[in-house]
């Protein structure tokens, strides 16, 4: 299925962000587009990297599989060594797949639109990080914003952006936001930042 523009734009402002220090005020537009750059060279180093994990598992897999034929003791044994010889194999076409996934996203960074819609994504989580911040404070219960992940709280003040200072339907911010969580954030992230930006929604509504 073709990826969306301005999902891999938030895609793109994602990894962008990612690249930004910590400490760092705000930023010129050139600055930031440096930091598009860098996230478009964490992607093709990205797919070399699962490439190289795939075919590693691949070969580990063959590997396996020699072995249950020439030294498995018996049946159960050789069992054994079969499957283990499938799973690694799985992973591997697994990872491949991923890397598939990659250079379409790597190519349409190279669009007019998603790098334009990135720029205003960075843009605006940049020049208003501090009210963002303040909401999703708020909005947070019984942790502190500093104790997040990066990514999470990145993904977050995308979506928050989207909603406050671009004038996204609040319903798809968060359904993206929930997209990008279930690709770089933990296994419970996306739960955990749909939670979030529900209680964003019932503050700007007050």
């Amino acid at each position: 299925m073709k990826k969306a523009p301005r999902s891999t734009a938030r895609e793109l402002a994602l990894l962008g962000l990612s690249q930004l220090p910590t400490s760092l005020g705000s930023l010129e537009k050139k600055q930031l587009q440096e930091f598009v750059l860098a996230a478009v060279r964490t992607l093709r180093t990205e797919v070399h990297d699962i490439l190289e994990t795939a075919a590693v598992e691949l070969q580990r897999g063959s590997d396996r599989l020699l072995s249950s034929e020439i030294g498995a003791t018996d049946i159960e044994s050789a069992r054994v060594m079969l499957y283990e010889a499938i799973e690694l194999g799985k992973t591997g076409i697994n990872l491949i797949g991923a890397a598939v996934e990659l250079p379409e996203i790597i190519q349409l960074t190279n669009q007019l639109e998603v790098r334009s819609y990135t720029m205003e994504i960075l843009t605006k989580v940049n020049g208003n990080k501090e009210e963002i911040d303040k909401l999703l404070r708020e909005s947070i219960v019984d942790w502190q914003i500093e104790r997040l992940p990066r990514i999470d709280l990145d993904i977050l003040r995308i979506a928050v952006a989207e909603m406050m200072f671009i004038g996204i339907e609040k319903q798809v911010a968060i359904s993206q936001a929930v997209e990008l969580a279930k690709r770089y954030s933990g296994e419970d992230g996306h739960k955990f930042i749909n939670g979030v930006l529900r209680r964003v929604i019932n503050k700007i509504q007050i």
